[in-house]
């Protein structure tokens, strides 16, 4: 008879069409849920490093209020680091010629907030592009993206400090807080460098230094030198 057999053929296509997918569902689901718990997966390891990041970037921005000393003539810190230069150059873009000169090298562990070395008024402000060499190296005050304050002081009076921000490999972006005409006390905030960076300060001959290199100095605390 012609043609017999074909209804079944069509039943049993259509019960393997079906049992196929009956099959596949549950391989989707279990698909889905790996897909799914790799997904939850990435998404805690993310933010567990982001909570990271943002512990670290929480701390790297402390800003604690310094213990400024008490005391006529004195030079605090402008940075939390390492002093590693003392030496005498020639600046004549502020203080006028032969002056001494304090180097401290900041870490990215350091408080990275600057202080005002002494009370007095912003007289000079100047920022400089240049290029962005380790701040470990010191001949990178000469070559490296820079903002230099000049503080004419009213304690000494009419003294001129200079403190010079360094940029390094790291830290990109100076963030001076003060402008030209601001008044200043000893210790006040005056700048953020971002990551591992360099501070100068420049003192006349007349400053007596106190500190010695290997020293490590606290921004707003610790005594670089004084006029006695």
């Amino acid at each position: 008879m012609k043609h017999s057999g074909k209804a079944r053929k069509a039943a049993l296509k259509m019960l393997m069409v079906t049992l196929a997918l009956v099959i596949l569902l549950p391989v989707v689901g279990v698909l889905g849920w790996l897909i799914s718990s790799t997904i939850i997966a990435v998404s805690v390891f993310i933010f567990l490093v982001w909570g990271v990041f943002a512990i670290f970037t929480l701390y790297f921005f402390r800003d604690p209020n310094a213990s400024v000393p008490a005391g006529a003539g004195l030079v605090v810190s402008p940075g939390h680091g390492k002093v590693d230069v003392i030496d005498t150059l020639t600046e004549p873009k502020f203080m006028g010629g032969e002056c001494q000169r304090i180097s401290m090298f900041l870490s990215v562990i350091n408080v990275h907030v600057q202080n005002s070395p002494v009370t007095g008024k912003v007289t000079y402000l100047k920022s400089t592009e240049g290029q962005f060499l380790s701040a470990m190296k010191t001949e990178c005050a000469t070559c490296n993206e820079n903002v230099y304050i000049g503080i004419e002081a009213t304690d000494p009076q009419r003294e001129k400090i200079g403190v010079k921000l360094i940029a390094g490999v790291i830290a990109r972006r100076i963030v001076p807080f003060v402008e030209l005409g601001d008044e200043l006390a000893r210790g006040d905030r005056i700048s953020l460098i971002q990551f591992g960076s360099r501070v100068d300060v420049y003192l006349p001959h007349s400053a007596k230094i106190k500190v010695k290199i290997g020293d490590r100095v606290v921004g707003g605390e610790s005594v670089l030198a004084a006029f006695e």
